[in-house]
């Protein structure tokens, strides 16, 4: 069966996923879980619409992209926690890990524990170091584990359902979805404003 047309950002990736598939699958999602910069979502997505249009099959790429996120995560942990801070420091830059972001998202993890280690999986950024944070701030490695799988879980199981879903349908719901997307970016802002403002008036308040 011949594969779907891929529209966007996913068109790039329909050479590497046509030629070397649930490989591909495997390691775009392991090297992005450690830190490098690379579109491990993307290819999910991808993925999931050639496992819809039958040139995949959703279980074998379902189960390929969780196992890739879990051991990529745990090796991002182990650079974390033996390398600590002074690696990433020195290092992190090269994957857009700053000692600003750094610092920032460790007090992010220091605030919300093991739960943020599960929401990470879906925020860009977050996602890529969010391994090499909880070992440097040496979260317990079984507590990470079970968040980090649980998120892996979560976030494959989203991503590949809806593409599969919507499979030879992706250049409608795409262009659907570009048509609306300003829309959709100023709602985002808004809510986010919106919490923002109530989160400065409680402080105030608490003050």
């Amino acid at each position: 069966m011949a594969a779907p047309p891929l529209p966007g950002p996913l068109a790039h990736l329909a050479p590497l996923l046509g030629h070397y598939g649930y490989w591909a699958v495997g390691a775009v999602v392991f090297v992005e879980d450690f830190g490098v910069p690379a579109p491990g979502e993307t290819i999910l997505l991808a993925a999931g619409v050639y496992a819809g249009a039958g040139r995949l099959n959703v279980v074998a790429v379902a189960v390929i992209a969780f196992t890739a996120a879990v051991i990529g995560d745990n090796i991002g942990y182990l650079i974390g926690r033996i390398g600590g801070r002074p690696f990433v420091h020195r290092w992190g830059r090269y994957v857009f890990l700053t000692p600003k972001r750094f610092e920032a998202a460790e007090e992010f993890f220091g605030r919300h524990g093991g739960k943020i280690v599960t929401v990470a999986r879906f925020v860009e950024g977050l996602r890529q170091a969010n391994g090499i944070i909880a070992g440097t701030t040496r979260m317990h490695w079984r507590r990470f584990l079970a968040f980090n799988a649980l998120g892996a879980a979560l976030w494959v199981g989203l991503w590949t359902t809806l593409a599969y879903l919507v499979g030879n349908h992706i250049t409608t719901v795409y262009d659907e979805v570009s048509r609306y997307q300003l829309y959709v970016l100023f709602t985002a802002a808004a809510l986010v404003a919106a919490f923002a403002v109530r989160h400065a008036l409680r402080r105030r308040r608490e003050c």
